[in-house]
Order: structure tokens, then C-alpha cells, then sequence
């Protein structure tokens, strides 16, 4: 394979060298290229010819006297005799078999069915109905005696629940009346009386000797020791 520099001129070339070279390049293409092409036009040529002239005309002419023509003689000696002998000679015995199978259906299956039904399902069933009639009306009478017995069970219980839940609440508010509220009004008194007067009293007490000690001890030692000894240790180097 040539890069590109291959196909630059050679300036070590003679320039009377290169139309000379061109017309070889071109005559080995001519002599290569155009004989296949020239083959293949042929090729081409005689299919379109073979196609115009002999494969179409056989195919027109086998489809017009032997593939048609076969086709209908098909159909008409094959294909519509076969479905008349389907349609006559075994769609009739089908539905005479199918008549028949319903017919023996009907007798010998749905009106024996349907007679034991009527003579016998339906009279034990009655037989069945009257019999479990007395218990069923006991088992109803039951049922609605239980169900008068827990409606008044369950008036009972909600008046005895209603009836306690209001006894409960007097008793609380009576116990509130005689003991909490007597109990909370004296010890309201004794804290307005005692407790508060106290703690106003060592209020007043701390704001009169303690917190004016306190502030004379921090003005008078506290700030000048601390002070000094901030002075010391800046004197020392111990401190910036």
C-alpha cells in the first residue's frame, strides 16, 4: 500500500517522465477493466434477451396452455366433485349421527334424569322438609329466645356500666369536695403564707448582705490581685 508521499513527484525524476508513466497507468487499467466490464455488458445483454425473448414467452406460454388449464380441470374434476361427495355422502351421515346421538340423549339420558328427579329427588326432598320443619322452627325459636336473652343481658350490663360510671363519678367529686380541694386551699395557704414570705425574706436578706459583699470583694481583691498578677507575669515573660 502507497502513502501519500509515494504518490508525490519525485524531484530527483525527469518531469518528461511522468505523462509517459500516466499513459502505461491508464493502458494496464484499459487492459484490465474494460474487458470485465465488457463482460459483464454481455452477461447483462443476454439475460435481458434470454429473459425478453425465451424465459418470459415459456412462462406466458406454460402459464396459458398447461398451468391454467390445469388449474381448472383441477377444480372442476377434483376439487368440486370432492367437496359435493364430502358435503353429500359424509355431511349427511354426520348429521343423521348427530340426530341420532340427541335423540338417544334425550331418551335414554335427560328423560330417565328428569323422570327420577320428579319421583324421587323431589318427594325426598319434601319428605326431608316436613321432617326437619319442627326442628327448624325449634332451632329459630332458639335463636330468637337467645337473641331476647343477650339484648336484655346487654341492656342489663350497659345499665349497671352507666349506672357505676355515674356512682364513680360522684364519689370522685365528693372525694374532691371533702379532701383534694380542703388539702389544696390549705396548702395554697400555707405557701402564700409561709413559703412566699420566707423567700421574699432571704430574697431581700441576699440582695442586703451577701451580693454587696460579693460585689466589694471582687472590686476590692479580686480585680486588683488578678491584676497584679497579669502585671507579674508580663513583667516575668510568662504572658504577652
Amino acid at each position: 500500500m502507497t502513502g501519500p508521499s509515494t504518490l508525490r513527484p519525485d524531484p530527483s525524476r525527469d518531469p518528461a517522465e511522468l505523462p509517459l508513466v500516466a499513459a502505461v497507468a491508464r493502458a494496464v487499467a484499459l487492459a484490465v477493466v474494460l474487458p470485465v466490464r465488457l463482460l459483464w455488458e454481455l452477461i447483462a445483454a443476454t439475460g435481458r434477451a434470454a429473459q425478453r425473448y425465451v424465459l418470459g414467452p415459456i412462462g406466458r406460454f406454460l402459464w396459458r396452455w398447461l398451468l391454467r388449464p390445469l388449474g381448472r380441470l383441477l377444480r372442476h374434476a377434483l376439487w368440486r366433485p370432492l367437496a359435493w361427495v364430502l358435503r353429500t355422502l359424509v355431511g349427511r351421515p354426520l348429521v343423521w349421527l348427530a340426530r341420532g346421538l340427541a335423540w338417544l340423549t334425550r331418551h335414554l339420558l335427560l328423560i330417565p334424569l328428569a323422570w327420577l328427579f320428579g319421583e324421587l329427588v323431589v318427594p325426598a326432598l319434601r319428605w326431608l322438609a316436613r321432617l326437619l320443619a319442627p326442628v327448624g322452627r325449634a332451632l329459630a325459636a332458639g335463636l330468637a329466645l337467645l337473641g331476647r336473652g343477650l339484648w336484655w343481658v346487654t341492656r342489663v350490663v350497659g345499665a349497671a356500666l352507666v349506672w357505676a360510671w355515674r356512682f364513680a363519678g360522684r364519689v370522685l367529686h365528693a372525694l374532691y369536695r371533702v379532701t383534694l380541694r380542703p388539702l389544696g386551699l390549705a396548702l395554697a395557704w400555707v405557701w402564700r403564707h409561709t413559703v412566699v414570705p420566707v423567700g421574699r425574706a432571704l430574697r431581700a436578706a441576699w440582695r442586703a448582705t451577701v451580693a454587696p459583699a460579693a460585689r466589694w470583694l471582687r472590686r476590692a481583691v479580686l480585680d486588683p490581685a488578678r491584676r497584679t498578677v497579669r502585671e507579674i507575669l508580663t513583667a516575668l515573660g510568662l504572658r504577652r
